[in-house]
């Protein structure tokens, strides 16, 4: 009996890979599209540019030159001068931004998987009423909440200033959370791991604390960064339900800005000390908030 051997067939050579050329029109596209969005970034940043450099000028080279020309003697004075001002306000703002943020993103877990995983009677009239919450106008409301938070104030005194900023801001976030988490969890969270833990016994209070809660942070990223900058910039609330001596960072800024000798190295310097705790906020978590808005979407 012969016995054939078979020989190993030699590897093929990979393919040449043909890079394509780019026609003169695509190279032209190219170009413009280039153009349009070096275009767009100077305009977006030159505010910046003239904050920044007005705030490094000095009082005598505000008339002197025009808002573009560089500073001659740059100094530090309107920082300094700006962050003694805005410091007490600052901290303010911390605290009513961090709790505001995290109370309102915790209210909104709770509801959205309530609405997304457990089904009952009115269910989709209730969730209506909390996205008609989204829609009303502040100024709709504000003249009779300002009476209502007096009223509130007039009988607990302690929750005066920034506690009642944070009431208000954790109320009006509510809504935008809950439908941000009930859409993660409606496509994120599997009904079949949640119906497996009911046959175990486990109730809502668990599913949520062990199931649920664990795989959340996607959503929490998003509330927590929309919360927090919704919060820190706000003034209409700041306006009408506190003053100067308990108000947040806008209503300082306002008052520094309202002067009746406008020390503009100081107003520039101080709007830029107010923005930095948003823009890097933005820039750190920038990419985990568009993350956390696409997670769920698709199944």
């Amino acid at each position: 009996m012969t016995t054939t051997t078979m020989t190993p067939a030699a590897p093929m050579a990979p393919l040449p890979v043909r890079k394509r050329t780019r026609t003169p029109g695509e190279v032209t596209a190219g170009m413009v599209k280039m153009a349009l969005l070096v275009f767009f970034a100077a305009v977006i940043l030159m505010p910046v540019y003239v904050l920044v450099i007005t705030s490094i000028k000095s009082a005598a080279e505000y008339g002197a030159a025009t808002a573009w020309s560089l500073p001659q003697a740059p100094t530090l004075a309107g920082w300094a001068a700006a962050w003694e001002a805005l410091a007490p306000a600052l901290l303010r703002s911390v605290i009513l931004a961090v709790v505001a943020a995290a109370v309102s993103s915790m209210l909104g877990s709770m509801n959205g998987f309530v609405f997304a995983k457990w089904k009952f009677p009115g269910a989709d009239i209730i969730f209506t009423m909390f996205l008609f919450g989204m829609f009303i106008p502040y100024q709709a409301v504000m003249i009779p909440l300002q009476a209502l938070m007096i009223n509130m104030n007039n009988t607990a005194p302690f929750l005066a200033g920034i506690p009642t900023l944070i009431i208000a801001h954790t109320i009006y976030g509510i809504p935008i959370c809950t439908l941000i988490f009930r859409n993660y969890y409606a496509t994120a969270v599997p009904s079949e791991i949640l119906e497996a833990a009911r046959v175990d016994g486990a109730n809502m209070w668990r599913i949520y604390r062990s199931i649920v809660l664990p795989v959340s942070a996607p959503a929490f990223v998003v509330t927590l960064i929309w919360q927090f900058t919704s919060a820190w910039n706000d003034f209409l609330f700041a306006l009408f339900l506190t003053n100067r001596n308990t108000g947040p960072v806008t209503y300082a800024l306002m008052e520094l800005a309202s002067a009746q000798n406008p020390d503009y190295a100081r107003t520039m310097a101080g709007v830029l000390i107010a923005s930095l705790p948003t823009l890097v906020v933005y820039i750190v978590l920038g990419k985990y908030f568009i993350s956390g808005l696409m997670s769920g979407s698709v199944k």
